[in-house]
């Protein structure tokens, strides 16, 4: 059995794993498995650069292009990215959208990787 890390809100030690979280039963406290992994994991895991992937796992750098797997609504009533749409020449960028790009048609925009596939 693996020894999990006690509650950090309770100190409880009947912690138990749910996918990929940490879960409390007696304060219902729940929390990732790394957080609780400690500061040396946690300064490890960001010393590295951030590693940007597309919706089926490929790495993606700038400058790369990519097509949209899902028709994307604007907000705004700007339209619709459809399926298909190919994408050129995208940054990186590290905020809860990953990528800024213009779209022929739609002007700047920003997408998240999820909802790309890079052109091999």
């Amino acid at each position: 059995m693996s020894a999990l890390p006690p509650c950090p809100q309770c100190n409880s030690e009947y912690t138990y794993e749910d996918g990929g979280q940490l879960v409390c039963p007696e304060c219902a406290h729940e929390w990732s498995a790394t957080a609780g992994a400690g500061a040396g994991a946690a300064a490890a895991a960001e010393d590295g650069p951030r590693v940007y992937r597309d919706a089926v796992g490929n790495v993606l750098a700038d400058g790369d292009t990519v097509t949209v797997i899902k028709d994307l609504k604007l907000k705004g009533g700007g339209g619709t990215v459809k399926v298909g749409t190919k994408v050129k020449n995208i940054r990186l960028v590290d905020s809860d959208h990953d990528i800024d790009c213009k779209i022929d048609g739609f002007g700047a925009m920003s997408l998240k990787t999820e909802f790309v596939r890079k052109v091999i």
